[in-house]
C-alpha cells in the first residue's frame, strides 16, 4: 500500500500550493471589494481580479483539473482530491479562477458522458473555456426532494418540443445572469415506474415563460461560491426535443451519475476548509493570552487541536479510498464510500469550525475570518446532493444486506 502521490499530482500540487498563496489568497479582499462595487452583485465572475486569476490559471496549468478524459485535464479522482482540498481553503474564490466551481463541474460532467455531439458544441464548449456559468434543478418547494422519483415539474411533449411547468428552488448559479443554460430535470411520464418518470433537458436562460422568482441565502450567505441560489418558475417553458439530455425516462440515473462525482468533490473542498480554520486556531491560540498564558497553553484547546487534526487525516483517507474505488472498480462500487464521507465530512468539519471560532471569540462570528462563512458552508452541505438521513438509510441497509465493506 503506497500513500505517496504520483509526480504528475505533486507537480500540480506545488503549483497550485504557489498559486493559491502568490494569487489566490492576496485577492481575496480585492474580490470582496469589487463584489461590492458591481452594478448586479449575482454576476460575481465578472469581477476583474477573477479573470486576471483564471488568465493566471490557465499559463500554469491549472484549468478544468476536475475533469477526467478528452474534455478536461485527464486526472483521476484519486490525482485531483488533493488539489480540490488546496483549492476548499479558499472556496469562494479557488474553484472559480481554476474553473473547478460548483454547479458547472457537474454539468460539464454530465454534458460530457451524456450530452449530444451539437449539446457538447453549443454549452459543454464555451462551459470548458469559462465563457459562460450554469445550473442544476432539481429540488422543488412542494415535495420531498431528498426522493429525487417525487420531483413533479412537468415536462410535455409537444410536437418537436417539450413544455415545462413547475417550481424549483434552492437552484445553484441560478442567480448568476451569466449561467446562459439550466439543466432542468422533471416527469415526463406520470405512468412509469418510479424510477424512470422523470428527464433531463438543457433549458436556455433567456427562453420565455422561465421566471427567477428570487435570491435565497444559506444563513444570511449569498453564497457566490455556487453562483448564487434562486427560486425558479417554468410557466409555459418551450424547448426543442433536441434538449432532452439522454432519453425519455433517463433523468433519474443520470442524476445518480452526476452527483456521486459531486458529492466527492464537496468532500475534498471541505477538507481545505478544515485545514485553514485548523491553521487559524492554532495561530490565534499562539498569540492570544487568557488569565496568565496563552490559549494554546489551555488544556481544553489543545484537547481540540489534536482532535481536529485525528478527524481532518480521518476524512482525507476515507475520501481518498472512495476516489480509489471510483478510479479502479468505477463509481457504482464505490457508494458505500461515497455516503460514508458525505455523512462524515459535514459533520466533522463543523466540529473543527466551531472549534475555531471559539478559540477567535467574538471575532470568529465576525466577515474580519472565514470562519462563519466556512461553518454555513459546513452546515450547508449536510444538505447538498442529499441529506445525512438519506445516506444513512442506504448505507445501513446496504450494510444489513452483507453489500457494504
Amino acid at each position: 500500500m503506497d500513500f505517496a502521490h504520483d509526480a504528475r499530482t505533486e507537480d500540480l500540487r506545488a503549483r497550485l500550493a504557489e498559486f493559491l498563496r502568490d494569487h489566490v489568497h492576496p485577492a481575496e479582499p480585492v474580490f470582496e471589494r469589487q463584489l461590492a462595487e458591481l452594478r448586479d452583485r449575482w454576476a460575481w465572475d465578472s469581477v476583474p481580479v477573477l479573470a486576471e486569476l483564471r488568465a493566471a490559471a490557465r499559463e500554469r496549468g491549472l484549468w478544468n483539473l476536475f475533469l477526467p478524459g478528452e474534455h478536461g485535464a485527464g486526472l483521476t479522482n484519486q490525482q485531483y482530491a488533493p488539489l480540490a482540498e488546496l483549492t476548499g481553503r479558499s472556496p469562494q474564490l479557488a474553484p472559480a479562477a481554476l474553473n473547478c466551481a460548483a454547479p458547472d463541474t457537474g454539468n460539464m460532467e454530465l454534458l460530457a458522458q451524456f450530452g449530444t455531439r451539437a449539446q457538447r458544441e453549443r454549452w459543454l464548449r464555451p462551459l470548458l473555456a469559462g465563457e459562460i456559468r450554469s445550473a442544476f434543478a432539481m429540488t422543488e418547494p412542494g415535495v420531498a426532494s431528498s426522493d429525487a422519483t417525487n420531483i413533479a415539474t412537468r415536462i410535455e411533449r409537444d410536437g418537436d418540443h417539450y413544455v415545462l411547468n413547475g417550481r424549483k428552488w434552492w437552484i445553484t448559479g441560478a442567480m448568476n445572469p451569466n449561467a446562459a443554460v439550466i439543466v432542468v430535470m422533471g416527469e415526463t411520464d406520470p405512468d412509469a415506474d418510479r424510477h424512470h418518470r422523470q428527464s433531463m433537458i438543457l433549458v436556455p436562460r433567456d427562453t420565455p415563460g422561465l421566471h427567477v422568482v428570487r435570491a435565497m441565502r444559506v444563513f444570511g450567505y449569498d453564497d457566490h461560491e455556487h453562483g448564487g441560489h434562486a427560486e425558479l418558475r417554468f410557466d409555459d417553458v418551450r424547448v426543442p426535443t433536441a434538449n432532452l439530455i439522454g432519453g425519455e425516462g433517463d433523468g433519474f440515473a443520470i442524476a445518480q451519475a452526476r452527483l456521486g462525482p459531486g458529492r466527492i468533490h464537496h468532500c475534498m473542498r471541505a477538507i481545505g476548509v478544515a485545514e485553514r480554520a485548523l491553521e487559524l486556531l492554532c495561530a490565534r491560540a499562539r498569540e492570544r493570552v487568557a488569565f496568565g498564558k496563552p490559549l494554546a497553553e489551555q488544556g481544553v484547546v489543545r484537547d481540540w487541536i489534536a482532535e481536529s487534526r485525528v478527524r481532518i487525516e480521518q476524512l482525507r483517507l476515507l475520501t481518498l479510498k472512495a476516489a480509489w474505488l471510483m478510479d479502479t472498480r468505477g463509481n457504482k462500487a464505490a457508494h458505500t464510500e461515497i455516503q460514508a464521507i458525505k455523512i462524515a465530512t459535514p459533520r466533522t468539519v463543523g466540529w473543527i469550525v466551531d472549534k475555531a471560532i471559539q478559540v477567535h471569540g467574538a471575532a470568529g462570528l465576525s466577515q474580519d475570518f472565514p470562519l462563519a462563512y466556512g461553518s454555513a458552508l459546513a452546515r450547508a452541505l449536510r444538505f447538498a446532493d442529499g441529506p445525512d438521513e438519506v445516506h444513512k438509510t442506504a448505507l445501513a441497509r446496504a450494510e444489513l444486506r452483507g453489500l457494504a465493506r
